[in-house]
């Protein structure tokens, strides 16, 4: 495994505003759209809404970039009689908005339904659930924009891309991919997205329609409960490195390739080690460094040894929770 001695400064991000609106200033969004993202079924996992709020009489109008995130302060108090804190939730809206004049923000909400683990008395997720609850009219304390690291690039035609999201990690790529299709970008653009059953994937009758008018984006699934045609039932985003080795090659073995992965934490050390077995070892190294100890043998990986161990360079964004 090579190691770089010169520290790549990845490609140049655009400058971003944040923080316009703080939790002790909210703005308030009003919502225009609520509808389930879900195909529904007896198999479907959970419950997703698409949420999108009208923020034209905010200052945060025309002032948000795809790939932030925006704050919700859900109404009432928490265990301790304290107002309920800032929630942070991706925007899956383009720059533009939903509608190109930036007034229209979109979010994925996926509802949180649980038990508590001392008394198996039923949880409910503060916000989540809230947001999901909500009609056409309704008022949302927003706070934002935030995030400046994962974003699309300055001069995007100048790169290739790889999108990794699992559940309601597709948020950000949505928006990723119609502002990049929409600009005419003609750069290779892939996106893998995994959930359980075919009835969770996300925005997918979106994507199709995509990759179907655009030659430059490849969509892929996979699902990791249902049947593969060869018999398995467990297809992670990561495997689709391998099953299509000589795509992701194409996009991410030059020098343009950046990589992004978005969903529930733990998919970001699959998608590397998938790399690692597909990349050259001089490509690999563009994305992730690791120790000189653990270099030459991914079997003995984890998730802990991100970021000391397994460094990502500034050509890996990864948004995990």
């Amino acid at each position: 495994m090579p190691t770089n001695t010169t520290k790549d400064p990845g490609p140049t991000l655009p400058a971003v505003e944040m923080h316009i609106h703080k939790p002790n200033d909210p703005t308030i969004g009003i919502v225009v759209e609520n509808r389930l993202c879900t195909k529904g079924g007896n198999k479907a996992a959970g419950f997703v809404r698409h949420i999108v709020l009208d923020i034209s009489k905010t200052n945060i109008a025309g002032r948000f970039r795809v790939g932030q995130a925006f704050g919700v302060i859900p109404p009432g108090e928490d265990a301790k009689g304290k107002p309920h804190k800032v929630r942070l939730y991706s925007i899956a809206s383009p720059t533009g908005g939903e509608d190109g004049t930036g007034t229209l923000l979109a979010t994925t909400v996926k509802r949180m339904i649980d038990e508590h683990w001392d008394d198996h008395s039923l949880f409910l997720g503060v916000a989540s659930n809230w947001l999901c609850d909500l009609q056409v009219g309704d008022e949302v304390p927003i706070t934002g924009p935030a995030g400046k690291r994962f974003l699309l690039p300055a001069a995007p035609n100048e790169h290739d891309y790889a999108f990794f999201a699992t559940g309601t990690g597709i948020a950000p790529f949505r928006g990723m991919v119609q502002e990049l299709l929409a600009g005419g970008v003609t750069s290779q653009i892939v996106l893998v997205l995994g959930s359980p059953y075919a009835t969770d994937l996300l925005y997918h009758e979106e994507m199709t329609a995509l990759a179907e008018q655009h030659d430059n984006f490849t969509y892929l699934t996979a699902l990791s409960r249902e049947p593969q045609p060869d018999g398995s039932t467990r297809l992670y985003v990561q495997d689709r490195i391998e099953t299509h080795a000589e795509l992701f090659e194409q996009v991410l073995g030059g020098e343009r390739g950046l990589v992004y992965a978005c969903g529930l934490a733990g998919m970001e050390l699959g998608v590397i080690q998938g790399l690692y077995r597909t990349l050259t070892p001089e490509a690999f190294a563009r994305y992730v460094i690791p120790e000189p100890e653990i270099a030459g043998d991914p079997e003995s990986w984890n998730r802990k040894m991100i970021p000391r161990r397994l460094s990502p360079t500034r050509r890996m964004f990864l948004e995990v929770y």
